[in-house]
């Protein structure tokens, strides 16, 4: 089917729902996005889809991949570890021939980078339950995608999002706007969903930088923020103990304020810290 031919006729994501007997499972974490209006508008915060292989993690019933596939994307790969939404996934892809390709199985277990090649881009309504491990997970290999459009509780988007002093600044925040220009695009209310989640949703956009913000090991920032984010409402020169070796000749060559707390310092205050810890042999 070419880009430019015309959209199927596709029957209510609720026929489907109904026809396959695809209630959303607790135990999955699913909530399923049916309003076609606003996953489109997921799938357009992730433009340009023409020229790149996306990835949605997730399908359920298909209501975002039917939007990515309105809205041009040259192919999909779905990962679907509920196998009742294969059957009702198939029909899609007879819809779109050669645009969709179904993958069965665990999206913690898979490295989607292996499954197509680049240009590639990763596009998700994101249990809630795997959103941060599945993250985490891909922003350690962040250098294979375009960008990551996904979505996350508003919670977690706060603080993937927020700045020095922010209450909601953390590790989290950290390790992602080290590595990516992190977007909080816009906001799904609950009754969008099936079932309603109690909580509101945020479409977050990555876009990895050309390289991390200021350079340091990956491991080492982790570590140094494990140690002033486990105690953060002590002054780095306690909290940073747990670190080893000389804490207070390590934050005076830092150049940091030892009687800061944690969520005082900027990224790069950090890196310099993660830059001087102490390895054990």
């Amino acid at each position: 089917m070419s880009l430019n031919a015309p959209a199927p006729d596709l029957p209510p994501l609720r026929e489907i729902i109904q026809r396959f007997d695809l209630g959303a499972r607790k135990a999955l974490g699913q909530n399923f996005l049916l309003d076609l209006n606003l996953t489109r508008r997921i799938a357009r915060e992730a433009a340009p889809l023409e020229d790149t292989n996306v990835i949605e993690i997730g399908p359920g019933p298909g209501g975002l991949t039917r939007a990515l596939l309105l809205e041009g994307a040259h192919h999909v790969t779905a990962i679907e570890r509920d196998t009742r939404c294969l059957a009702a996934l198939a029909e899609l892809a007879q819809a779109f021939p050669g645009r969709l390709t179904l993958v069965e199985g665990d999206a913690l277990e898979i490295d989607p980078a292996s499954l197509v090649p680049g240009p590639r881009k990763i596009i998700a309504n994101l249990p809630y339950n795997v959103a941060t491990p599945l993250l985490l997970k891909w922003l350690g290999k962040i250098a294979d995608y375009e960008s990551l459009t996904l979505m996350f509780q508003k919670e977690v988007a706060q603080r993937l999002a927020a700045k020095p002093r922010d209450s909601a600044y953390g590790r989290l925040s950290i390790i992602a706007q080290w590595l990516c220009e992190v977007k909080m695009a816009f906001d799904i209310p609950p009754q969008a969903f099936v079932p309603a989640p109690k909580v509101i949703s945020t479409v977050v956009r990555f876009t990895p930088r050309t390289a991390p913000i200021a350079p340091c090991r990956q491991e080492d920032l982790e570590r140094t923020t494990a140690a002033a984010f486990g105690q953060r409402r002590k002054m780095l020169r306690q909290s940073l103990k747990s670190l080893g070796g000389d804490t207070a000749a390590l934050i005076a060559e830092a150049g940091v304020d030892p009687t800061a707390r944690a969520e005082e310092l900027s990224i790069e205050q950090f890196c310099a810290l993660a830059r001087l810890i102490p390895h054990s042999a």
